[in-house]
């Protein structure tokens, strides 16, 4: 016994930034539910509240961070203070599908702005914490089967997690020597509020459905538990790449 350490998180402490809903908040849970103490950070209070809650009557170990993660000196005093961390769930993202030629400046700036910007120093702000800690750790940001691909209606959603799976593999690079790991989880079309968009019409529905080999939608517990894997001594292999959670829409 002791030649596989398993999928546990136990011990550990983990960061999950838009832990609020939907995929976040599952991770969160699913962290939880592994052994680590989870600091759900996002900007809604009441929703964390509820989320830490939930938690913590499961038995789990949990905490809220009212945080805006495009707040670079606000996210450093919050990592310091809340710090240092076992792992983090770089989750934090938005999307606004938009023609490629109606698409305005507000738009590009605000998604790379969450996407790509406050996703980086978020990142940055974890791993110095970590270095200085003198552990290692592992950094799962959030990409897409559209960090792969493209898709129409998303060029800049697509450029945020292109830019996301580039920059994954130059921290992972650099951070090994460190003992961190970095690695992008990418979900294909998933059951939350976020996609509820997408799924407006049965027609819609059902063509992205049919693109999705699986037959259906991703549910944020799927997710949930690649993440849990991917911070686990079972993944202590895996850095600098991603794992597609798509149901094999980027196959084809």
């Amino acid at each position: 016994m002791g030649r596989f350490p398993g999928f546990g998180l136990q011990g550990m402490r983990a960061l999950v930034t838009g832990a609020s809903r939907g995929i976040g908040r599952a991770a969160a849970e699913a962290m939880a539910e592994a052994g680590a103490h989870v600091v759900l950070a996002a900007r809604a209070k009441e929703d964390l509240d509820e989320a830490v809650a939930g938690i913590r009557a499961g038995g789990g170990s949990a905490e809220a961070l009212v945080l805006d993660v495009t707040d670079t000196e606000a996210v450093r005093g919050a990592v310091a203070a809340t710090g240092p961390f076992d792992a983090l769930f770089n989750n934090a993202g938005i999307n606004r599908p938009l023609p490629f030629l109606e698409v305005d400046e507000a738009t590009y700036d605000d998604l790379y702005g969450v996407n790509v910007r406050a996703a980086f120093f978020v990142a940055q702000a974890v791993a110095k914490g970590m270095v200085d800690a003198g552990r290692g750790g592992v950094i799962v940001n959030t990409s897409s089967q559209m960090g792969v691909v493209g898709g129409p209606n998303r060029a800049v959603y697509c450029g945020t997690k292109h830019a996301v799976e580039g920059m994954t593999k130059a921290m992972a690079v650099e951070l090994a020597p460190l003992g961190i790991r970095v690695v992008t989880v990418g979900p294909t079309f998933v059951e939350t509020a976020l996609a509820a968009k997408a799924f407006a019409t049965p027609e819609a529905r059902a063509g992205i459905v049919s693109r999705i080999p699986m037959g259906r939608p991703a549910t944020v517990e799927e997710v949930a538990q690649t993440v849990v894997f991917l911070c686990s001594p079972a993944a202590a292999m895996v850095t600098g790449t991603h794992l597609l959670v798509d149901g094999g829409w980027t196959a084809q």
